[in-house]
């Protein structure tokens, strides 16, 4: 098996043949070119090519020119350039233009070999980041949060909208609805994606330690303090610090924040001399911060501060039309992780999903179906895998009408059919113009989205 592809380009026959040679007898796969047009060209044929090596004087176009080339278009492709008579000036451009290597022709054959070895190992490296970065990327972006309901699309264009503003973002939500998911999206989707991503819980921060957390200490500001240490502020610099709870935030600490963020500088615990940062800020809270301002819990400056923008997260109960979505998402995740063959629900597990009063929102429902799949025998999932008590039903405390129900019905069916009425018709056993009728008397998106 080739451990990998690798090109020569150089107008010397003798010298790419036992290049080649020297090469193909460590396992790679050997392509030669003795133009740098038919270099390119092989370049743009055989799309795995980890490294080039390049003499840099060609017949045709100079060395420099093809390492700038392959540079802006080949991104985990190395180049190694070759020259008969090596000069530090040449030697330090090729470096700084990109190049992995500068090597004079007629070195030992050995050097050439190790050398070769480390930019293809570097090239496979920085593929495996760059696949690691789009799995990452593709987890948190907003084609990742599922729902057709009227209330999480609003949610969403707002969010994008919000992504390259770099303005302040306040997510307001019950506990469980994905505010986190909603805020790492936001990041992605910005221009500070490729900077980090700090997520922090304010409730789950003693007291004494939160000034210290937020802004970092100098070694010896207090009993403990043994090494300086960075604070949240400094590690999400240039990137996104994501503050959840932040109703929790304690008053002593608000007004310190506050005018963290509208200086853009702090002090770290035991220093005098303020550090700058540029922070985006997006915030995250279960309760009304309006009704904590009244109450003396929240500073009214720092409310206005962080809601710049507010986004609010709708509860689960709010979007009855998702959670089929979302529990056949949960369902394909988990029976995957746990190497489960479970491949479907009966109908009378559907129907409890629906009617059940999901207190704890999109969490709990990830929780039910992760249970499920772990107790299920076969591979469909029953209604009795269903930890749910009666007591929180829905119609025993939360009321849902035999309207509500036929309007989640029938929006399931639209959304199952991808927006075909005449099929969606068939299924519910109602006429097509009856069903015209039920579309327009429930405002129903027949998008099929």
């Amino acid at each position: 098996m080739s451990k990998g592809k690798i090109l020569i380009i150089d107008d010397e026959e003798k010298l790419r043949q036992l290049l080649t040679r020297i090469i193909s007898l460590e396992g790679f796969q050997v392509f030669q070119a003795s133009t740098a047009t038919n270099g390119i060209a092989v370049l743009e044929q055989e799309k795995e090519i980890l490294l080039v090596i390049c003499d840099v004087k060609l017949p045709d176009l100079d060395g420099f020119f093809v390492l700038n080339k392959i540079k802006s278009k080949h991104l985990f492709c190395e180049i190694i350039l070759l020259t008969a008579f090596g000069s530090i000036q040449d030697g330090v451009k090729a470096i700084k233009q990109g190049a992995f290597d500068y090597l004079t022709k007629g070195d030992d054959n050995d050097k050439i070999v190790l050398t070769v070895e480390r930019a293809v190992e570097k090239a496979k490296m920085q593929f495996r980041i760059y696949e690691l970065e789009k799995k990452l990327d593709k987890r948190y972006n907003f084609e990742q949060i599922i729902g057709i309901s009227q209330k999480i699309k609003e949610a969403l264009a707002l969010a994008r909208k919000v992504a390259p503003a770099d303005s302040y973002v306040l997510l307001e939500g019950d506990t469980g609805t994905g505010k986190e998911v909603f805020a790492q999206s936001i990041h992605n989707a910005s221009p500070r994606k490729n900077k980090p991503f700090v997520a922090v819980n304010c409730s789950a921060i003693a007291k004494d330690l939160l000034e210290s957390e937020f802004f970092g200490h100098k070694k010896g500001a207090f009993t403990g303090a043994n090494l300086d240490k960075k604070g949240l502020f400094e590690e999400a610099n240039e990137g996104t610090l994501f503050l959840d709870e932040i109703s929790e935030l304690h008053l002593d600490l608000q007004s310190k924040m506050l005018r963290v963020l509208e200086t853009q500088a702090f002090m770290r615990v035991g220093e005098t001399k303020p550090i700058s940062i540029n922070v985006r800020i997006i915030a995250a809270t279960n309760r009304n911060l309006q009704q904590e301002i009244e109450t003396g819990h929240f500073r009214n400056d720092l409310y206005y501060r962080l809601s710049v923008f507010k986004i609010e997260i709708p509860r689960l109960n709010e979007r009855k039309e998702d959670i089929e979505m979302l529990a056949s998402h949960f369902l394909d995740f988990y029976s995957g992780k746990l190497n489960k063959r479970v491949t479907g629900m009966d109908e009378a597990f559907r129907k409890k999903l629906m009617v059940y009063n999901w207190k704890g929102n999109t969490r709990e429902l990830k929780n039910i179906i992760e249970r499920a799949v772990i107790l299920a025998e076969n591979d469909v999932l029953t209604a009795d895998l269903l930890p749910f008590e009666e007591n929180n039903i829905m119609g025993a405390g939360d009321q849902i009408t035999l309207e509500e129900l036929e309007k989640l019905h029938i929006g399931k069916i639209l959304s199952m059919v991808k927006g075909n009425k005449n099929k969606a018709a068939e299924i519910l056993g109602i006429g097509l113009t009856t069903l015209y009728r039920k579309i327009e008397l429930y405002q129903l998106d027949v998008s099929g989205s």
